[in-house]
């Protein structure tokens, strides 16, 4: 099964026109082989952009979707050319950076198919593709542990230092969260992209603003005829390393970093990033 930005970048010689389905996750709109829009099951569209901020009621956004479209939009609705180009820009990017990695699904190409709001900005393949990248690497710079993208967003009820400067989004998330919400979930509920949101979650778990989040526990697995079971760590070499983990990441705020919004780990990176390793081979372990 062909990855997903190689079918695109198949599609795109093709020049072809249509609708790319990927199953549930979400759907991938071209015209002449470029990308007009993309839908993704995990990030807010323009649709839910413009509702949660008061812009345009959904039911309005529905009337507009069954007459007239972008046009109706633009002449009927508060929203300027600007503005929906902007809206655009970001949904297909934050589109792109969850539906390019999907993998196990066969995708289904509707040929003429078009999103409502018609064909009326392009997307090259290769450029969607390298902004993911980049969007990837970004993250990780900012703090390495991806367990915070999936699990509820939980902010600290003392805050570990004096003072702390927060972004608007960051602030946002934090008004919002309400320890059942993840970090997508709450994209939704406050009309922000879900990339906006998983840097300033990265960026409160770098602050040491939010609780840990608690370990994935690996399925049991039971050990083949004749293989060896594998030795357990003893409890209390365990619970120091998952202290200590627990300590780093629960860091004290008041010092900068480059690219950060508000304050960040004090700890050398490489000690965090041998805990974290550590911790990780901990779980893994039946």
């Amino acid at each position: 099964m062909a990855a997903l930005d190689s079918l695109l970048a198949g599609l795109a010689r093709e020049r072809a026109t249509g609708a790319l389905r990927v199953g549930r996750n979400g759907t991938i709109y071209l015209s002449d082989g470029r990308v007009t829009y993309m839908e993704c099951a995990q990030t807010p569209g323009v649709e839910r952009l413009f509702a949660a901020r008061g812009r345009v009621p959904e039911p309005a956004l529905r009337a507009l979707q069954a007459d007239g479209g972008r046009a109706r939009l633009l002449q009927d609705g508060p929203v300027t050319l600007a503005e929906l180009q902007y809206a655009v820009l970001g949904v297909v990017q934050d589109a792109a950076f969850f539906l390019l990695p999907v993998t196990g699904v066969r995708p289904k190409f509707r040929p003429g198919e078009e999103h409502w709001l018609g064909g009326q900005w392009f997307f090259d393949v290769q450029e969607l593709v390298r902004e993911s990248a980049r969007r990837r690497e970004q993250l990780a710079g900012i703090w390495p542990s991806p367990e915070v993208d999936t699990q509820p967003v939980r902010p600290v009820p003392r805050l570990p230092g004096h003072g702390v400067a927060l972004s608007q989004v960051q602030w946002e998330v934090v008004v919002r969260a309400d320890h059942k919400a993840t970090p997508l979930e709450l994209a939704r509920q406050l009309g922000r992209s879900g990339y906006s949101v998983l840097l300033a979650v990265r960026r409160l778990a770098a602050a040491g603003l939010l609780v840990p989040p608690d370990p994935v526990r690996p399925a049991q697995r039971r050990p083949d005829d004749g293989e060896a079971l594998p030795k357990r760590v003893p409890g209390a070499v365990a619970g120091a390393v998952a202290g200590a983990v627990a300590g780093a990441v629960a860091v004290p705020a008041g010092n900068g970093r480059a690219g950060a919004a508000g304050p960040v780990p004090t700890g050398d990176p490489t000690d965090l990033t041998l805990l974290l390793r550590l911790k990780k081979a901990l779980e893994e372990m039946p």
